[in-house]
């Protein structure tokens, strides 16, 4: 049995956690000495004892843990973790149903009731992301429910809560059948090569679903696209396939051309029709503006936070100027696709980024499409900062 321990929250914080926000905040305690080992059960009252409710004490981000019921007596075992999931389960029916997609969450954190835990599904393959030691420590009861619950080739998982909050490298496999990597998955009809024991990452940010459907189907006709950013270059794939005449993708990784390539030949492309430049995107800006190339489409996905030699960028500090410099390699009509995965960036605050550049910029805008997570990504409306995914899609006149 786990230990479990009574934890006090300042009143403030009662009322925020009785109302359904489900992150325990490190500031909200008001006993912290109690916090010993990551895993053990929390009981949480409020100033004058009453009960608020149960969970887990896990550090993750700003937090120390998450509520994960409200039933004072319930058990967190295994029978607890197997509702979850199969509740889960059922709320991605249609997508379980659906053979053109086959890589999808399964199971999102607090959105699906229990925060630090995430599944994803890819064509009969499960990934485990586990975001503190706190909720690893369920790890035995939380496969006991998966293996009840779901059918599966094979079983993988990343560990992501060393000091700095970073993937653990190892041998991700768990259990079940081992993959042959790459593995081909389906989104929208479109083939993704994605291999599941190759570091934090598989190949394709499955957020970027119903956005990459867009850029296929809307946005690509005739176009020139440049994908900024472009990791493993989903975006290029569906812009091509959408008939796009020639797409240009650029990222400073070294394993992004090769993984690039590989995308656009499982979907029975020829790579040497389209543009794949391994540099920092930020020297690209100036290399393109030096040749006085113009593009019909540009896509700006920056991670939150990205270090190279020679700059820094920080979403919240630097996206209106990354935009800028995005409108002077955009044509006249041209559309930007401005996304951002930073939840320390609200709707609201990222509109203005694209107000401000375009302003500073002397150019018009109209927002012709507004996307945030798809709906297997699920959320509550008590934790907006669990929303993190803004994608505007931008026409500029010039």
């Amino acid at each position: 049995m786990k230990t479990l321990i009574n934890i006090k929250v300042n009143k403030k914080a009662a009322e925020k956690l009785r109302a359904g926000y489900p992150l325990i905040d490190r500031d909200a305690v008001q006993n912290p000495k109690a916090l010993k080992e990551e895993g053990v059960i929390l009981r949480l009252l409020d100033d004058k004892k009453n009960y608020i409710g149960t969970g887990y004490y896990g550090v993750q981000n700003k937090g120390v843990g998450w509520v994960i019921t409200q039933e004072p007596e319930e058990y967190i075992d295994a029978d607890f973790f197997a509702k979850k999931i199969g509740a889960a389960v059922q709320k991605r029916k249609e997508l379980m149903d659906d053979p053109d997609t086959t890589a999808f969450r399964i199971f999102n954190g607090e959105g699906d009731g229990i925060g630090g835990l995430i599944i994803d599904y890819y064509a009969d393959f499960y990934v485990i992301h586990w975001y503190s030691e706190g909720i690893y420590s369920f790890r035995k009861d939380i496969l006991q429910a998966m293996r009840e619950k779901l059918n599966y080739k094979g079983i993988y998982e990343k560990k992501r809560f060393d000091q700095k909050g970073q993937y653990i490298e190892d041998d991700d496999f768990v259990e079940g059948e081992r993959g042959h990597f790459p593995i081909i998955v389906k989104e929208n009809g479109v083939n993704f090569a994605v291999d599941l024991n190759d570091g934090a990452m598989t190949g394709i940010f499955l957020d970027q679903r119903e956005v990459r459907k867009a850029i296929r189907e809307r946005y690509s006709h005739g176009a020139e696209m440049l994908n900024m950013f472009s990791y493993t270059g989903a975006f290029s794939v569906c812009s091509a396939l959408g008939g796009a005449v020639k797409t240009t993708s650029v990222d400073v990784a070294n394993r992004s051309k090769p993984k690039t390539i590989q995308q656009f030949e499982a979907n029975g492309i020829d790579p040497s029709l389209h543009e794949i430049i391994v540099d920092d995107v930020f020297q690209y800006f100036k290399y393109a503006a030096r040749k006085e190339r113009t593009f019909d489409l540009v896509v700006v996905d920056p991670p939150s936070f990205a270090k190279t030699k020679k700059r820094t960028f920080s979403a919240a500090k630097d996206y209106t100027k990354l935009l800028k410099e995005t409108i002077d390699l955009t044509k006249n009509g041209g559309v930007i696709v401005a996304s951002t995965n930073s939840s320390a960036v609200s709707i609201k605050t990222f509109k203005q980024f694209i107000k401000t550049a375009c302003k500073e910029k002397g150019v018009g805008y109209d927002i012709l499409e507004h996307y945030s997570l798809p709906d297997d990504f699920r959320t509550v409306a008590s934790f907006p900062e669990g929303n993190y995914l803004k994608v505007f899609f931008v026409k500029i006149t010039k």
